[in-house]
């Protein structure tokens, strides 16, 4: 049994003195131990929410010099027999939050980096690592990778950076995708594929697992439940914590998710889809319902239509372009394995060729519009557009590409844009579109008798 006047949090022999000294003339009651001073503890969301706000008011770069001098002048920390230790920064940029992916426990940031651009030609590892840092310091936790992406030189170079800077492993999350490959007999989802794919990335990114590893694209000539057994056991092994997919139709992540619970596999978590102004059939109709029923979330990427995005009008540049100029049987979808190999060889070039004149106009006047809108609102066209597929709540984790850091920069500034999207601007924006997805309706097999 003891005995208590006040509970406080200062200093504990304070308040033993306190009490000793007035013993005398305040009257004390004994307590059950159990009882002792026992505070509230907050939830998670309300922590999460006051240090959001302490971030937005205490210390939030206000400009980019501000922000790029602080990523200068950072010295990493060392810790004994453990190399450098390095801690986030305690500013987060507006607009930053972190949701659940899909309908598992892990949280990513509703923006990443894509990182394609970021390894690819004409970039310095130097100029890569910057962009990695000021991603990181600005709150960004997801780092999106492709065995396709450069060959592997992404994965080797991510690996170094991260090595370097030792980060705390808990405070960013790697996602890289499996299937494609430099040799054509060495792709695909068999069970040897995933297996020598996700130890290889291991081994090139240095690290002891991968966060998501991401099927990218499925095989026609795989059966499914060797790919999700494959997947399972990468789970099993500790390789992996999650698996998601990237380009596949609804149906093809339906049927994975039925062969999951058939043979009580890992289920898949995520889907990578395409989503721009110009491409919303599958995000808006099909995502949603994916996620209410079988609890795959979404990472869209491509925000910016592979950064064909032309601030000027008027400088000739690739206009956004709609999938259904493409004639193939994946066009509403994906891309084909030509298509990937030709962005990768031939620049952006050969998408000049593809595009009808009809077409080209039409979406030429639309961009004129949007870049009207965009003057309005005080920000560029690339900015408009990442701030509207944001404003998408299906959207958990926007894949964004950076070369620069001031490319970065200017991206991440669209988070602060997406409160000023009301109802009125996004009516203007439909207006312009002229695009919104709908529905087929249900035509039932009676009817066809």
């Amino acid at each position: 049994m003891s005995s208590i006047v006040l509970c406080s949090l200062g200093n504990s022999n304070a308040n033993n003195n306190d009490t000793n000294n007035n013993n005398e003339e305040e009257e004390t009651f004994p307590i059950p131990t159990i009882y002792r001073c026992r505070a509230p503890i907050a939830s998670l969301d309300c922590m999460e929410e006051f240090q959001t706000n302490e971030h937005l008011t205490q210390g939030t770069p206000q400009t980019k010099q501000e922000l790029l001098q602080n990523l200068a002048q950072q010295t990493p920390l060392t810790a004994p027999n453990h190399g450098p230790l390095v801690t986030r920064q305690s500013s987060v940029t507006p607009g930053l939050r972190y949701r659940n992916l899909g309908k598992s426990g892990l949280r990513v940031s509703n923006v990443g980096l894509g990182t394609w651009v970021t390894f690819g030609s004409g970039v310095t590892e130097e100029q890569a690592e910057e962009v990695i840092q000021l991603a990181y310091d600005s709150g960004i936790n997801v780092f999106d990778l492709s065995e396709a992406y450069s060959g592997v030189r992404a994965e080797l170079e991510l690996g170094r950076i991260l090595q370097r800077r030792g980060w705390k492993r808990s405070s960013y999350i790697v996602t890289t995708k499996i299937y494609w490959n430099t040799k054509s007999d060495e792709r695909g989802l068999s069970r040897k594929h995933v297996i020598e794919s996700v130890r290889a990335s291991l081994a090139r990114l240095q690290l002891g697992y991968i966060d998501v590893v991401i099927v990218h694209k499925a095989d026609p000539m795989c059966p499914m439940e060797e790919v999700v057994r494959a997947m399972n056991h990468v789970i099993s092994q500790g390789w992996a914590m999650y698996w998601g997919t990237a380009r596949w139709t609804p149906v093809e992540v339906m049927e994975a998710y039925t062969n999951c619970r058939q043979f009580n596999c890992v289920t898949p978590i995520s889907e990578q889809s395409e989503y721009h102004m110009f491409c919303r059939e599958k995000t808006e109709l099909y995502m949603p319902e994916l996620y209410n029923k079988i609890g795959v979330g979404l990472m869209a990427w491509s925000p910016l239509t592979m950064g064909l995005v032309s601030g000027k009008l008027e400088d000739g540049g690739v206009p956004l372009f709609a999938r259904s100029s493409f004639k193939n049987k994946y066009s509403s979808f994906s891309w084909t394995e030509d298509e990937t190999q030709a962005a990768n060889k031939e620049g952006y070039t050969w998408l000049k060729e593809r595009l009808q004149p009809e077409e080209t106009r039409r979406q030429q006047d639309k961009l004129r519009d949007i870049s009207q809108l965009a003057d309005k609102l005080g920000c560029t066209v690339s900015q408009l557009a990442i701030a509207w597929c944001l404003k998408n709540e299906s959207v958990q984790c926007l894949l964004l590409g950076a070369t620069s850091v001031e490319q970065l920069y200017e991206s991440i500034q669209s988070l602060q844009l997406v409160p000023k999207l009301n109802t009125n601007t996004m009516n203007e924006l439909e207006r312009i579109l002229d695009n919104k997805p709908i529905r087929p309706p249900m035509v039932s097999t009676l009817a066809l008798r």
